[in-house]
């Protein structure tokens, strides 16, 4: 065959299904591409920033007021030195396309695991999409999410192709531990699916899909072995007991929005409802058996995803395929197959190409408008505290300027855009611990802040300036509010 040949057999192959899949994914990344404006996100790279000046892995705080010099497990290490090559090499959007692609990919190896024809998988994909999304962020996590799907993909091929590639799974895990906190939910993957394949083999042992006890012992045996793993990392066995000790703080739980269950009066959660009820009821309309593991990673991970809205992202991973199951098998009991897919001709074939550059285009123009400077800029000054680090930097000197107390949202975009300046706290809630920001939180509402104030000998505040503590220091002599802008308030302590 010749190159021309191949060329024209290749635009002739672009039939309705691959033109769905296509379009499908194209709408995920446009969707997925978003403007850094988490404030967690710049604590990341001013980690990432200053371990490539100092060419060592940070052990211990050197960005904090209150935890300074103190052991601090950096849990992340690995993708802040990516996102701050990725940061220095493209800036804003090259962290939005960074998020893009690491969700696209995450979506594409959760269609690799789910059935049916392209327009069933396509909505299942779409709908997965829109309830992951709200994890979606220029941070660390990204990588979490799409290491999760290449765990449950590599589980998916030894459950249901007998394909074994569970080798693969303790090495997955020492890149992971070497990149995100979140490998627990690599763990959480393993254990459901063991717990699943248990109940089978006892309930449903005759179903072809149900592993042997001799795979089930494989699959613990793997993971133990993943277990002892983690400690190939920069803090060797710390990192066995930090998931426990994260989710151990109370004050996440509490004040913390992506640590609550969800608000569901909120729409950006509808998607995680409607995908919800949308397997629930998939599973209730058709004959098809719910499968043990299904039952124990969905029920699993819909319980964390009620528990804490930031583990949303992790069942929709997981109920997706599942979803397209069910819907699938429905769908053939009724006789509603489409039929095959044949090579386009003629207009048809003008008409898909035409609908893929149109929807291309679209996705295109949208994302150029969305990563246009303009428009980062509005949007960053919107969320994140940006006026107020340029007047630090502009008019406070940090020699005489004496410690500061901050904001606990704006503290990692401060730590990033005013160095100088030492934070009080920021979204390390895993180095402060539960009494420190509860003493933090305690200041921001007004109690006991003169205490906090003495024993932290602090002469700046940079805070919400409808707080009240800001309430609080406008009526207070000793103190001088010298900034404001339409959210923050910065003062400043007048006396000796």
């Amino acid at each position: 065959m010749t190159i021309a040949t191949s060329r024209r057999s290749l635009f002739a192959r672009l039939d309705t299904h691959w033109l769905v899949i296509l379009l499908t994914f194209i709408m995920i990344f446009a969707m997925s591409t978003r403007i850094p404006v988490d404030t967690d996100t710049w604590w990341h790279l001013r980690s990432g920033e200053t371990m490539i000046n100092t060419r060592t892995i940070l052990t211990t705080d050197p960005f904090s007021l209150t935890k300074q010099g103190e052991a601090w497990i950096d849990h992340s290490w690995g993708a802040q030195l990516i996102m701050y090559v990725v940061y220095k090499l493209a800036g804003n959007a090259g962290l939005a396309l960074y998020t893009a692609l690491l969700a696209t990919a995450g979506m594409a190896v959760v269609y690799l695991m789910c059935e049916g024809n392209p327009y069933v998988r396509g909505f299942a994909l779409i709908l997965g999409a829109a309830a992951a999304s709200v994890f979606w962020s220029a941070r660390p996590q990204m990588l979490s999410f799409f290491l999760s799907t290449v765990t449950l993909y590599l589980l998916y091929l030894y459950k249901r192709k007998k394909v074994d590639r569970l080798w693969l799974i303790p090495v997955l895990m020492v890149l992971w531990v070497n990149l995100h906190g979140g490998f627990a939910i690599g763990f959480i993957l393993l254990f459901g699916t063991i717990a699943g394949e248990i109940l089978g083999r006892l309930f449903d042992g005759k179903s072809p899909d149900v592993l042997t006890w001799r795979q089930i012992g494989k699959l613990i045996v793997i993971t133990v072995i993943a277990a002892a793993v983690l400690v190939i990392n920069p803090n060797t066995v710390q990192m066995w007991g930090y998931p426990f000790r994260t989710v151990g703080i109370g004050v996440l739980q509490s004040f913390i929005q992506e640590w609550n269950s969800p608000n569901f009066h909120g729409r950006e959660t509808w998607p995680f409802v409607f995908l919800l009820l949308g397997t629930l009821a998939a599973v209730g309309i058709g004959s098809r058996k719910l499968d043990w593991t299904d039952l124990t990673l969905v029920g699993g991970t819909a319980f964390l995803a009620m528990y804490a809205g930031r583990n949303i992202s992790v069942f929709a991973i997981v109920a997706t395929p599942v979803f397209t199951r069910h819907l699938h098998s429905w769908l053939e009991e009724k006789g509603w197959r489409l039929p095959r897919s044949r090579p386009p001709r003629g207009m048809m074939l003008v008409m898909n190409y035409l609908l893929l550059v149109l929807v291309a285009g679209g996705a295109l123009l949208y994302m150029l408008t969305t990563l246009n400077p303009k428009t980062v800029q509005k949007a960053q000054e919107d969320y994140l505290p940006v006026k107020v680090a340029n007047y630090l930097n502009e008019s406070v000197d940090p020699q005489t300027a004496g410690a500061m107390f901050n904001s606990y949202n704006w503290g990692g975009y401060l730590m990033f855009a005013a160095p100088q300046f030492p934070v009080f706290v920021d979204g390390r809630t895993d180095l402060y611990d539960d009494a420190l920001l509860t003493e933090w939180l305690n200041t921001t509402l007004g109690k006991d802040w003169q205490q906090t104030f003495a024993k932290w000998n602090i002469r700046l505040v940079v805070i919400e300036k409808d707080s009240a503590l800001a309430g609080i220091l406008r009526t207070d002599p000793a103190w001088r509010e010298v900034y404001t802008d339409e959210k923050a308030a910065v003062f400043q302590k007048t006396n000796a």
